[in-house]
């Protein structure tokens, strides 16, 4: 005991002394630079549209066209959604009488085709457009619609307009487990009728406006994702926002109003738009409430609210008729020293302009700060007795003007590129290996403006560095990396000639913009509390300073000494032990639907613990403490411990034939060896190919089906700047595709060199070096998304990055089945593997017979269904379940077409079997890839060489695990595509 004591002080000790240099550090750099706030027009010179493509809302609403119409004031006519005029015949329209609306509505239950409606326009002007929905049973996301005016998109994004779907919490206060941490509860959505103006958040502030002519026009609705409730559409003279000043005059106090204040947890929202925002746990002095060393659910947002559009409600109750003033309790420094704006209302109304977009500077720490004015003075609202709604938007509509300002110089970029590649026959993506290097070019000749081009491209870009940073008052990541490209755009305009020799800095200048585009529309910020309070109200809340930061960390630390941490040491000695190498979301539902459902219809209890890394399992086995269970483990980890005695062979047990057949048995191989299965399943990562539609209609070619295809489309992407993305590592897919394993039939052999596997190498190989695919692509999606890389092979999270993170994308691209090769009988083999998590029961296991129970349940068809939609339930798209089993994989919320897509990819389903040394294949590939694509070696010979080195490894293996050359692992043959019944 006395030696815990010491070494407690000890610890305390050196913390002292961390805290008092960090505060020393922090009270010597606390200068602060200003800059110039340049305005939006100052850069509006480099927002200029191309010619092939419809005009931004941006661009619009400043060209000749819009300002010719004036705002409307006080008009109105309304449209009930009833009265529609057509509708195509894929649109799924239903007529409906409603209850709460008693009247007709119309249910779209698809997202596909139009509905249109026809309006008489009262007089010419700008009008608001507001539609009155409701959401109808779907996935976890957001609305989408495109609006048409007579039969075209007035601006851009016009085609992809979110309709904000709400949700809240389904269970308040949050259950807690074993150890007394909180579990997040799964979201609910509240299905009850909105009336919004349509608005883009990442485009403006205010709601989006039309510009209409008097007369008859035509309101078309495309659909594009989601269904939903119609009940009526109404164009509206848009609100008059007075300024603060105006405001103010409008309210006086009659007489002074008696102190008081109310503080409202900001975790406790009334609702939100996006499933995605979640709760989050803060530990530090005066958190509300203090969680006491527990995962406590005491504040919201932060990353999980950064995306334009997503909005947080509270209501709020006061006294007394009068002005009040609010307070919030934030942190902001998710973004370096980049601001965060919110645009906030009350009772669904912005009071005044000063609430549009209002900035949330960047800070340390968790501060309390009143919404006040540039200089400090509070802002006061009005609030009659009784209860309101403050409603917070995230905004980025101040920063939308940079951000496309960014992607033009990205297409100045490219046709600068591609003007150069052309005149020089380079046109390797990213590289100048295809010159020589001796060669002195005269850049002036081809094109005299060549220099001006990039001294233009410089100063546009310095004037968008400029703007942000006068937002921002800082300079921030985002904006050093565009000093670094504005040097280097100075060096190519000093000396032209040079260009030839130094393309790559292009793509260096485009994947930098690439990267540092997103964070820049991100606007984090996490709440604590908010206040309400009357103006002369002082609440005395108060913020920690250094030393309580290090009061609070030397009591939590002293905790350690006698509170549970470990959810092993709540378990159960009698109970099932399940180890599970997921997040605490993943294991916390977990836990919920066993205590629900597999422990009452079984009586099996059963513990269940985070594994942080399946390594656990090799130290617990030598330490003689293992789970009966392991979930969520390497798809190789079950064959890796079968190896070693450590994996049960569940092929044993009664009723695997009927289990084994929910999953597809192309990936059943990575499970199977010596004629046993060690393993199940859990998720699939579907490799997939992703392609920008719109992109490809301007090129004018279409989605290829093959290789061959590929490879014809090549040309003209590449002459365009542009090229395909292939997963370098990924050899599996060609050799598959020419129908040719890597080991032998016995499982003790390579056989990479055979002829089909020859072909494949060859194949697999030129791609880079004949075709000059990308060799190196840390950020696909950056590139996607821009526009360089507008067809790829990713896995499912490259569909989740797109549906959350480029919501300007929508209806523009699409997920389909891989490229394959063209076989006699006319189909296309589309081989490929597919990553998968697992489950393994380990051999020491003393309960068998339970566990064996546990996987049934756990790997059937309601279950994986219910825990897919469950989870995502607790925090979006970001968190989909992409279940193994095939049969729940169709109750997951996939659109129609992207399930048509998944599971016809998954009819080709190949994974590679795990045989003693598998782990020196990848190893010696990628040394006979490089010694072919980077060193120049003949196909054949890096092959055989990377070949015989694998051999070695594999009978050094077999060596060690007693496998004699007459034995055999049973490698099963497997061509034939899966049929699903």
């Amino acid at each position: 005991m006395k030696r815990r004591r010491r070494i407690a002080l000890v610890y305390i000790g050196a913390l002292i002394l961390f805290t008092a240099l960090i505060i020393t550090w922090r009270a010597g750099s606390s200068e602060t630079e200003r800059f110039p706030v340049l305005l939006e027009g100052d850069i509006r010179a480099a927002v200029v549209a191309s010619e092939s493509e419809p005009l931004s809302y941006i661009q619009w609403i400043n060209s000749a066209d819009y300002q010719s119409f004036k705002e409307t004031e006080r008009l109105e006519t309304t449209v009930l959604a009833a009265d529609y005029a057509a509708a195509s015949s894929d649109a799924d329209i239903q007529r409906r009488k409603d209850e709460t609306k008693q009247a007709d509505v119309i249910d779209w239950s698809n997202a596909k085709g139009w509905v249109e409606w026809e309006i008489e326009v009262p007089r010419d002007g700008l009008y608001d457009l507001r539609v009155e929905y409701a959401p109808l049973a779907g996935s976890f996301s957001q609305i989408v619609r495109g609006i048409q005016i007579d039969g075209v998109y007035p601006f851009a994004e016009a085609e992809h307009i979110g309709l904000a779907r709400s949700w809240r919490d389904a269970k308040y206060p949050y259950d807690r487990n074993a150890i007394g941490n909180e579990i997040r509860p799964v979201q609910e959505e509240l299905k009850d009728w909105h009336s919004i103006r349509m608005s883009d958040y990442s485009l403006s502030s205010e709601p989006l406006r039309w510009a209409l002519t008097k007369g008859k026009h035509t309101i078309r609705m495309v659909g594009m994702k989601e269904p939903l409730s119609l009940y009526a559409l109404t164009l509206t003279s848009p609100e008059k926002l007075p300024t603060y000043k105006e405001y103010e005059s409008q309210y006086t106090e009659s007489g002074e109003q008696p102190s008081w204040f109310q503080r409202y947890e900001a975790e406790r929202f009334e609702r939100k738009s996006a499933i995605r925002i979640r709760t989050v746990s803060v530990a530090e002095p005066y958190a509300s409430p203090d969680p006491k060393g527990r995962l406590v659910y005491n504040a919201v947002g932060g990353q999980y609210w950064q995306n334009a559009g997503e909005s947080l409600e509270w209501e709020i109750t006061v006294p007394e008729t009068g002005l009040y003033a609010i307070d919030l309790k934030y942190f902001q420094g998710y973004n370096g020293k980049a601001s965060a704006y919110r645009t906030i209302m009350v009772d669904g109304k912005v009071p005044f302009r000063e609430m549009l977009h209002h900035r949330f500077a960047p800070n340390d720490a968790l501060e309390i700060k009143t919404l006040a004015d540039p200089e400090g003075r509070p802002y006061l609202f009005y609030l009659t007795k009784g209860t309101h709604q403050i409603n917070m938007t995230a905004d980025s509509s101040l920063l939308r003007p940079a951000v496309m300002a960014l992607s033009r110089l990205n297409e100045r970029l490219t046709a600068i590129e591609r003007d150069i590649r052309t005149v020089t026959g380079n046109y390797g993506y990213g590289a100048d290996q295809n010159l020589d290097q001796g060669r002195v070019w005269d850049m002036d000749k081809y094109d005299p403006e060549l220099g001006a081009k990039l001294q233009s491209l410089s100063d546009d870009m310095k004037r968008i560095r400029d703007y942000l940073n006068g937002l921002n008052q800082a300079v921030t990541d985002p904006t050093t990396a565009l000093s670094v490209a504005i040097s280097q755009l100075n060096e190519l305009a000093a000396d032209v000639n040079d260009i030839p020799n130094r393309t790559s800095v292009f793509a260096d200048i485009k994947a930098s913009i690439n990267t540092w585009t997103k964070p820049i529309e991100n606007q984090p910020l996490q709440l604590d509390y908010l206040v309400v309070r009357t103006p002369q109200a002082e609440p005395g809340f108060k913020e920690p300073n250094g030393w309580n930061k290090l009061q609070y960390t030397a009591v939590n630390f002293m905790r350690t000494f006698f509170q549970k941490y470990d959810t092993s040491e709540a378990n159960d000695k009698d109970a099932l032990t399940v180890w599970v190498q997921r997040g605490k979301d993943y294991v916390d539902l977990l836990q919920l639907m066993i205590e629900q459902d597999f422990t009452p219809a079984t009586g099996i209890k059963v513990n269940v613990n985070l594994m942080p890394n399946q390594n656990v399992l090799v130290m617990g086995n030598a330490a003689g403490d293992q789970p009966d269970l392991a979930l969520g483990v390497a798809m190789e980890a079950p064959v890796d411990y079968a190896m070693r005695g450590a994996a049960e062979d569940l092929s044993a047990f009664p009723g695997f034939d009927e289990v084994v057949k929910r999953f597809n048995p192309g990936v059943m191989r990575s499970y199977a060896y010596g004629g046993k299965i060690y393993g199940l399943p859990e998720t699939e990562a579907y490799n997939m190919m992703y392609y920008r539609t719109d992109i490809f209609e301007r090129l004018g070619i279409e989605p290829p089906e093959t290789w061959e295809e590929v490879m014809k489309a090549l040309p003209t992407l590449q002459e365009n700047g542009m090229t395909f993305m292939y997963p370098r590592i990924n050899f599996l897919m060609p050799y598959y595709q020419h129908e040719t394993e890597v080991f032998t039939q016995n499982g003790l052999q390579p056989q990479i060199t055979a002829d089909g596997g020859l072909a494949a190498f060859k194949q697999w190989t030129n791609w880079f070096s004949k075709y000059d695919l990308p060799k190196d692509v840390p950020a696909f999606f950056n590139h996607f998304r821009f526009g360089d890389m507008p067809i790829g092979i990713s896995d499912i999270t490259m569909y989740i990055q797109l549906t959350v993170a480029a919501p300007e994308l929508a209806g523009h691209w699409k997920m389909v089945p891989l490229p394959g090769i063209e076989r006699p009988d006319g189909t296309i083999a589309r081989w490929a593997p597919q990553e998968t998590t697992s489950a393994v029961m380990m051999k020491k296991s003393e309960r068998k017979e339970q566990a064996w129970k546990f996987l049934e349940w756990w790997t059937s068809d309601s279950v994986q269904g219910r825990f897919g939609n469950d989870i995502e339930s607790f925090a979006g798209i970001e968190y989909r379940w992409h279940t193994a089993n095939i049969a729940a994989l169709q109750t997951i919320p996939w659109t129609e077409e992207d399930l048509r897509m998944l599971n016809e990819q998954g009819e080709w389903t190949k994974n590679m079997p795990y045989v003693p040394g598998y782990y020196f294949l990848l190893r010696e590939m990628e040394f006979a890839w490089n010694n072919t694509v980077v060193g120049g070696k003949p196909p054949k010979e890096a092959l055989e060489k990377s070949e015989m080195s694998l051999l070695r490894e594999m009978k050094r293996k077999q060596e060690e695990f007693g496998i004699t050359p007459d034995d055999s692992i049973r490698v099963e043959p497997y061509d034939k595509p899966y049929r699903r019944e």
